[in-house]
């Protein structure tokens, strides 16, 4: 009987059960989406009191500490060298058109002026300023757009009742009043929805009320007994607020009723490497964040940065995939970012420099090959992004297009081409290669 129930939940799930009347968006939201999608790159930031402890954003749970001694943290978390004009002019030199910052992790702690809860920056730290009204401010001054992530899931907050698989060991009393904690929620979203200017929400933690990680489908047995996020009224409240505000969920399954975007954490879209990864690819807008080291949040003992090439590389994937390329940064404790972080943001702006018409603007191309092609296209221009090849020979079957002409996009040199039956020969000679990605850009007829 019971693995019948959870048949129908499934089953009920999947067709409809987080949606509201058929979500219809307006034009402005249909304009946002096209801009967001145009946009290709952004700066994620994960940065709150966990910083001081310098062991990543999750170090409530993974140390299980209780609330009553992590809430010493924000008595000292005075990060004075925080400089939203630096951080953002880092991000618009870096090439990025968008900014999206933890406004509240997991912990439950706000980074804004929260009027809904005094566990905030402003009202429980030495600090006391609204790092993201600063945010909000620069954004607007260098043309830079403001999303909010907001984690729906709180390892603080006495009403998360039931306890997901997170942030047991708390010391919270093991009762609770969903409803209540629903409401808490979404009084914080509105708030930030009604009194910032930002472009949208990115939204997680949704996953945590699976009762097993490994195993997503046993949620359902959640649903049975009546947990629900009804995410439904949660997404027409932001909508009702503002139409053109963007909403994303990183719940990793295909979007929900009410979203606008979708995104892939650590994956480019469609892909599994991570193990929670893996949703199929919808309709809407894409979006996929990375970290330069291992760390969202800031590591002391983490310095396994990514290389230049590595980030580009994934920058390029991401276009070629059809998404944009969300990458963090975790600022230390006292508001700074790390010096590795800053070389490789200005590198990839360099990059951008001569390579964002490839990028910018672009949507997926036709061709690509795993791991060492793929191409972006911008009315008729296909953009082929060779990542790596062996010889001066490179061969594309099926390619469905007919060429007007194919130049090496650095320098506009002519490339050696032959399209035969569907085969296209393109001759790249090895003085041409380039170390991260050689662009060959071809006029379609």
């Amino acid at each position: 009987m019971k693995k019948a129930l959870a048949l129908f939940f499934i089953a009920f799930v999947y067709q409809g059960a987080y949606s509201q009347e058929k979500y219809t968006p307006t034009k402005e939201n249909l304009e946002a989406r096209g801009s967001f999608q145009d946009a290709k790159f952004g700066m994620f930031i994960h940065w709150g009191v966990y910083s001081i402890l310098a062991d990543g954003e999750w170090v409530m749970q993974n140390q299980d500490i209780p609330i009553d001694r992590y809430e010493l943290l924000p008595t000292f978390f005075n990060p004075i060298d925080f400089d939203a004009e630096e951080i953002v002019r880092l991000a618009k030199d870096a090439g990025m058109k968008y900014i999206t910052i933890t406004t509240k992790h997991h912990d439950g702690f706000a980074m804004y002026d929260s009027k809904v809860s005094d566990y905030n920056i402003v009202d429980a730290t030495p600090y006391g300023k609204d790092i993201f009204r600063m945010l909000e401010q620069e954004c607007k001054k260098q043309g830079i757009k403001l999303f909010a992530y907001y984690s729906q899931l709180d390892w603080h907050h006495p009403d998360y009742f039931p306890r997901g698989w997170t942030g047991r060991k708390t010391g919270r009393p093991e009762a609770g009043n969903w409803n209540a904690y629903l409401d808490y929620q979404n009084a914080q979203i509105k708030e930030l929805a009604e009194n910032y200017d930002i472009a949208g929400f990115w939204f997680d933690g949704w996953w945590d009320q699976a009762p097993d990680k490994e195993e997503w489908h046993k949620r359902v047995e959640y649903r049975i007994e009546g947990i629900d996020w009804n995410l439904e009224k949660t997404y027409k409240m932001i909508h009702d607020v503002n139409s053109k505000l963007l909403v994303g969920n990183n719940h990793h399954e295909l979007p929900f009723e009410g979203e606008d975007f979708q995104m892939f954490e650590k994956d480019l879209p469609g892909k599994n490497t991570t193990g929670f990864g893996g949703a199929d690819i919808g309709s809407l807008p894409l979006e996929t964040c990375e970290t330069i080291n291992h760390s969202w949040g800031f590591n002391l003992q983490d310095g396994k940065h990514k290389s230049v090439k590595d980030l580009i590389t994934y920058l390029v994937k991401a276009s070629g995939n059809n998404a944009n390329f969300l990458l963090n940064i975790g600022p230390m404790p006292n508001g700074k970012i790390q010096d590795e972080h800053k070389e490789r943001l200005k590198a990839i702006g360099e990059w951008l420099q001569v390579y964002g018409e490839t990028i910018y603007g672009s949507r997926q191309g036709s061709v690509s090959v795993e791991d060492k092609l793929v191409s972006t296209r911008k009315g008729d221009k296909l953009y082929l992004h060779v990542l790596e090849s062996s010889g001066e020979e490179l061969l594309i079957s099926d390619f469905d297009h007919k060429i007007k002409k194919a130049t090496f996009f650095k320098d506009k040199t002519a490339v050696s081409f032959k399209l035969k039956k569907g085969v296209l020969k393109l001759i790249i000679p090895e003085n041409k290669k380039e170390e991260i990605d050689t662009v060959i850009e071809i006029t379609l007829k």
